[in-house]
């Protein structure tokens, strides 16, 4: 047994040597670090079956030591050696993930070997619990509940990503005669090896689960398009259709299989199941060996993404996008300051449909930056008519720029010339960026928006706090605004911790002499306490939703507060 002593006192680590020397038939082979760092250094490079881990250490105190080394070696048991006997901070240990709680100087060598091999068996006995509670008993794969974890972990990433996920829902067709004629110890054999087809189908990334009876998913994070979910659903019809020779017979199956696709389908784990579900009882309804995407009704005869994604190109030629804007006020003296533009797509069939439906696959499909540059020329025309036309400060036009967008080598030179077509002053144009689409590619995304800055263009970073950036990276950047992302608005008025953050990043933001926007204000009080915490703007509903240009009347974008909240 090969132990890692986490100790700063030479005294009590040469103790724990001796206790271990005198007992013959430990056999346990010691490493001794002094403190933390060495300690996670050792057990990134070398191998433990357990660490013996102090609480008082140089570089970290208390139950705050137990987090890191988890984090490094989550499989790897960890037992408490204090100093303190202390029941309460004994219990804490344990319930934060150690294995034991040791009292220094009290005890043998033989009691504290005996407590080490416990703790690896209760270590092992914990995992194989946990293993038994996450995968299916007869194929070893994941079951449903750890199905739906890693699906809502995969959400969360694709969110940030603003990528496609996909899920496949499939079930055996006929594997019900299979049992009842050659028996379940048959049937058995038949979906142990449909499951080791399936998982030689797929990527590591994804997931391959049997969510019961002759019923598998597969989980497909991060794909790239719509043709490619496709093929792959081929590739696993493929796979599954060759006769199985089992106990000398020849079996064969085959699958029906429903496809569900974030974000079109839904949002959340349950209803994507849920969908891929639907659409696989629809391929039941066409015979064997058919896999159809979810469309939403068994009557649809096209699910509705093949309409936008043959509708995209088209779309762009027959100016079939409309822009619509939505106000945002100073929380100086109220009055409008700026508006944000957002693209809508009015489809002949679809009708009006919001940019989650469509510009994710534009994305896919290589259309985003012939739309961002109909969404640029437009917005910079309209919004200068606007300008010309109402007294004072000119209105601040905000545009946002998808990660795929500003990514394209041509962004700077598109954006010039939309400037110089419509001649709007690039003093009063604001880009956003996205959190994750700011840190992609820092350096090539710094240089990019050093460029735009230099032009006199604002530089924004939307929905700020729901990424993995920090203020003190945005120090990199030439960044002028943030703007608070609505959900940490939405409860700032019962949340205290959502207020202590939102009050957080006003005051470093306005250290950093940033300008601070806070998005999804929806009530009065929302309004008040965030002027009070010192907010530079604010937009949401109590303001105005966002409307066709012709609804944003001239009377609105002179107003004064009491006028917008009316």
């Amino acid at each position: 047994m090969k132990v890692l002593l986490v100790e700063d006192s030479d005294a009590d680590a040469r103790l724990v040597r001796e206790m271990l020397r005198e007992t013959q038939r430990s056999n346990v082979d010691l490493v001794h670090a002094w403190k933390l760092g060495e300690a996670l250094n050792l057990l990134r490079s070398e191998s433990f079956d357990v660490v013996l881990l102090d609480l008082g250490l140089p570089d970290v105190m208390g139950l705050d030591a137990l987090a890191p080394v988890q984090a490094a070696v989550p499989d790897i048991p960890i037992v408490v050696l204090s100093g303190h006997n202390d029941d309460t901070l004994a219990l804490q240990a344990v319930q934060n993930g150690a294995q034991d709680y040791l009292m220094k100087g009290e005890g043998d060598g033989a009691l504290l070997t005996r407590a080490l091999r416990y703790a690896v068996e209760r270590k092992r006995t914990e995992q194989h619990i946990h293993h038994l509670a996450h995968h299916d008993g007869l194929t070893n794969l994941p079951n449903r509940r750890l199905l739906m974890d890693r699906l809502e972990h995969s959400l969360a990433m694709m969110r940030r990503a603003n990528r496609l996920l996909a899920v496949v829902f499939m079930d055996l067709d006929h594997f019900k005669p299979v049992n009842d004629t050659f028996g379940h110890s048959v049937g058995d054999q038949a979906l142990l090896e449909v499951a080791s087809r399936l998982r030689a189908c797929v990527r590591e990334s994804d997931t391959v689960a049997r969510i019961g009876g002759d019923e598998f998913t597969v989980l497909l994070p991060d794909v790239s398009s719509v043709d490619d979910v496709q093929r792959f659903a081929n590739k696993l019809m493929h796979a599954i259709s060759p006769p199985m020779s089992i106990g000398g017979r020849q079996i064969s199956v085959s699958a029906s299989m429903g496809i569900s696709l974030f974000p079109w389908d839904g949002d959340n784990a349950e209803v994507l199941l849920r969908c891929a579900d639907a659409a696989m009882y629809q391929a039941k309804q066409q015979g064997s060996e058919a896999a159809l995407f979810y469309s939403g009704s068994p009557h649809q005869p096209m699910p509705e993404r093949l309409h936008v994604m043959q509708g995209l190109r088209r779309a762009v030629e027959q100016d079939e996008f409309v822009l619509h804007y939505q106000p945002r006020v100073d929380a100086g003296d109220w009055t409008v300051c700026g508006v944000e533009t957002l693209v809508r797509w009015n489809h002949p069939e679809l009708g009006l449909l919001y940019p989650s439906r469509f510009i994710p696959l534009a994305e896919e499909m290589g259309m985003i930056v012939p739309i961002g540059e109909w969404v640029l020329h437009h917005a910079c025309r309209q919004v200068g008519e606007w300008n010309g036309t109402r007294p004072g400060a000119p209105l601040r036009l905000s545009v946002n720029l998808s990660s795929r967008e500003f990514g394209h080598r041509r962004v700077q030179s598109t954006v010039e010339r939309a400037l110089g077509d419509t001649h709007f002053s690039p003093r009063w144009l604001e880009l956003e960026l996205t959190e994750g689409g700011l840190m992609r590619n820092e350096l090539e995304t710094s240089e990019t928006l050093r460029g735009l800055h230099d032009m006199g263009i604002g530089i924004a970073i939307d929905d700020f706090g729901t990424g993995y950036s920090s203020l003190g990276r945005l120090r990199n950047f030439p960044i002028d605004a943030l703007k608070i992302d609505r959900s940490f608005v939405r409860d700032i008025t019962s949340s205290a911790g959502d207020a202590a953050i939102v009050a957080a990043i006003i005051t470093m933001a306005h250290g950093m002499g940033l300008r601070v926007t806070a998005e999804g204000v929806e009530a009065h009080d929302q309004r008040t306490l965030l002027t009070t915490q010192g907010c530079d703007e604010m937009q949401g509903f109590l303001f105005g939703h966002p409307v066709a240009p012709e609804q944003l009347v001239s009377s609105l974008l002179e107003t004064e507060s009491s006028v917008v909240l009316n």
